[in-house]
């Protein structure tokens, strides 16, 4: 899970969502940013690649909180647009269906899904993307990687969390078995 400052008023501080992190679970959405050819079908897949505090890199999906009085689809457009810039043109439909619904737990083993700092449920969408992509916030670079490429062990190794299980996932619901 991404992590930046949201500076909407009313919104946690540091201290209050490490309060309520420890309590209880807290909604995500995630997206799969994908390109698609002219019949539809996905050709490439876009991964951040992130920086995290022990100075290590990863490739990751777009991610972010559900703010409080926060339609989902929504959400999934802000941080579309936080990540990866605001030309990237989304198509995100007017009622978003999630292809899976991914349990982190700050315990491992409990799921595939890892996060250390909380217990979080993260929505998980394909959102097709036809514009230009510029990374933003905390995301360094963006790259798209063909879909023999987004299934190889190689990137799954460059993921954390359990989000290469994410990626597999994703590229099975579009019909690519990895």
């Amino acid at each position: 899970m991404t992590e930046t400052a949201d500076t909407r008023p009313g919104w946690l501080t540091s201290q209050e969502l490490e309060s309520i992190r420890a309590r209880m679970p807290i909604l995500y959405v995630q997206a799969v940013p994908v390109r698609v050819d002219e019949a539809g079908q996905v050709t490439h897949v876009g991964l951040l690649l992130r920086a995290t505090p022990d100075g290590s890199f990863h490739r990751s999906v777009v991610s972010g909180r559900v703010l409080y009085h926060e339609r989902v689809r929504d959400a999934l457009l802000r941080h579309l647009e936080k990540d990866l810039g605001p030309v990237a043109l989304p198509r995100v439909p007017a009622s978003p269906q999630p292809f899976t619904v991914a349990e982190y737990f700050p315990t491992r083993g409990v799921t595939p899904f890892h996060d250390s700092r909380q217990h979080a449920v993260a929505m998980a969408y394909i959102v097709p993307v036809a514009g230009d992509c510029q990374p933003r916030q905390d995301a360094l670079d963006l790259v798209w990687f063909t879909v023999q490429e987004a299934a190889g062990p190689q990137l799954h190794a460059e993921m954390a969390g359990g989000e290469d299980v994410l990626l597999r996932q994703a590229l099975a619901h579009v019909g690519h078995i990895p």
